[in-house]
């Protein structure tokens, strides 16, 4: 008996992925992304449970809880490509609107109607939304209202400036506006709002250098400054004796005790490298935040800030220990 991962799910939670999986504009269904998150998710558990518990002798709870974490986040990462390629769709047709919108208007001064005005527009840059015009035209021959066709087609994409356009469109078809100024002035006002979003990021560059040295740079150098500290400080108490630090003078003060410090290297060093993960990550996607309006597209950004980080650490981490092992030898 085959099992049906989408009934593992609830109602409302199923509809609320095929939405995303529409506005994302793939193909996969429901249940082909449901099983392949239930999959991926136990080979994760299992994937890494194992190693933790066999070749590291960590605890079964605490390396369940790891695994578990793992699972989590790449369920976040997959949920994350999808929202990725929803703004990605956004911003393709609010880039390619203006175009269509004045082609559209052009084909209208020649005495066409919109419906075959809108299908004329369509040209091979525009990729998928000519694909989505052309089966908008294909509706209407079959019977369709305008009206409805157009809303279908601004449901495929997460733009509320196309939606406002279509209900103009709409409003000025029932009403007997002029559609071709219309039309020919909301692809100007678009042209100009994307200038002014140019220049707004251009006055901001200021703060993405600062926000991108603080995460590339200045954390990643501290961690390694404070790893190659721990290393230190750990090797000097190997060298001391437990028996003498009650002997060692207690400076006045009675309630201060010296004591071995309870972190060790190794818990720092993977400490580090989680914090550099999580710090060049949303370092990402406030940089995006900031540049384009939309944090969501700093997805593309956070693999290449996380191999950064990674490697100032690993730069600062040898040229300190190189510095204090010449320390040591005078």
């Amino acid at each position: 008996m085959a099992i049906v991962f989408e009934r593992l799910v609830g109602r409302d939670v199923a509809r609320f992925l095929s939405e995303e999986l529409d506005l994302a504009g793939t193909r996969m269904s429901v249940e082909a992304l449901i099983r392949l998150v239930i999959i991926s998710w136990i080979a994760i558990l299992i994937g890494v449970s194992f190693p933790l518990v066999i070749v590291l002798q960590l605890n079964p709870i605490l390396a369940f809880l790891a695994a578990l974490g793992i699972s989590a986040i790449f369920g976040v990462f997959v949920f994350a490509i999808l929202e990725f390629r929803i703004e990605q769709r956004k911003e393709f047709i609010e880039n390619a609107l203006p175009d269509f919108l004045q082609l559209t208007s052009a084909n209208m001064r020649s005495g066409v109607a919109l419906s075959k005005a809108m299908i004329m527009a369509v040209r091979p840059e525009f990729k998928y939304f000519g694909d989505d015009v052309s089966m908008m035209g294909k509706q209407l021959y079959a019977g369709d209202t305008i009206e409805h066709s157009l809303k279908q087609l601004a449901s495929r994409y997460r733009s509320q400036q196309f939606k406002r356009t279509v209900r103009m469109i709409i409003e000025a078809q029932q009403y007997g506006g002029g559609m071709t100024d219309l039309l020919n002035q909301i692809g100007k006002d678009m042209r100009s709002q994307r200038i002014i979003q140019k220049e707004v990021a251009g006055q901001l560059f200021m703060y993405t250098i600062f926000i991108a040295f603080a995460a590339l740079v200045g954390a990643p150098a501290l961690y390694a400054l404070t790893n190659q500290m721990v290393g230190v400080t750990a090797t000097i108490w190997s060298q001391i004796s437990l028996g003498n630090i009650s002997k060692l003078p207690s400076l006045g003060v009675s309630f201060l005790k010296l004591s071995k410090p309870q972190i060790t290297p190794d818990g720092y060093f993977w400490f580090s490298i989680f914090a550099i993960m999580i710090i060049t990550g949303c370092g990402a996607f406030i940089i995006s935040a900031i540049t384009t309006g939309n944090a969501l597209k700093g997805i593309r950004f956070m693999p290449v800030f996380i191999v950064i980080g990674f490697g100032i650490f690993y730069i600062v981490s040898l040229v300190i220990g190189s510095v204090f092992a010449s320390l040591g030898k005078t």
